[in-house]
């Protein structure tokens, strides 16, 4: 029995620490910042709030891309510090672009993601990942997210879960992308 517990130890440890090693932590700045993919949506249908828009077109620019869906507590309980974050800091060169990637087949619906872009007050870009290509491609599986891009298209912090204005996590964000606005182009 003091064998097959020991045994077991050993697997649970050597998944954590898989783990660990696949997925950069959360709320740190990466280590090794790697070049942003490509946006994967480029017609008008799966943009809201803006023409479709490419990396390219933002060179220059901190963007802070949130991942989020329409039946998320977690990700509209964040909206309102994303909403003052955006508003402080656009000015200086930031950028927000959601990517509402859905859980459900009724967010997939693209009027019933407008209808709540609208609700929830949100004027950044949208663009609709139903088919959850750009997630995909970033390797998330959270929602919310917050990818921390600078202004050559690096992704150079990531970080999962609720936010508020104040919290540990909204200061560390914020302390990045004052960081990042500081950055010569």
């Amino acid at each position: 029995m003091k064998r097959v517990f020991v045994n077991l130890l050993i697997i649970i440890t050597l998944a954590a620490l898989t783990i660990k090693v696949m997925m950069p932590a959360a709320g740190e700045t990466l280590n090794t910042p790697f070049a942003a993919p490509e946006f994967t949506h480029t017609t008008q249908e799966e943009w809201i709030n803006s023409n479709p828009l490419m990396l390219s077109d933002l060179r220059g620019k901190v963007l802070l891309v949130d991942f989020w869906t329409f039946d998320c507590w977690n990700c509209y309980r964040s909206f309102p510090w994303l909403k003052a974050l955006e508003i402080r800091l656009a000015p200086r060169g930031l950028q927000v672009i959601g990517v509402h990637s859905p859980e459900f087949a009724h967010e997939k619906v693209f009027e019933n993601i407008t209808a709540k872009v609208k609700e929830f007050g949100l004027h950044h870009p949208v663009m609709v990942d139903n088919d959850f290509s750009y997630w995909t491609v970033l390797r998330n599986k959270y929602w919310p997210a917050f990818y921390i891009i600078d202004k050559q298209g690096q992704v150079r912090a990531i970080h999962y879960g609720e936010t508020h204005e104040g919290d540990p996590q909204a200061e560390q964000i914020e302390k990045t992308i004052e960081q990042l606005l500081t950055e010569s182009s």
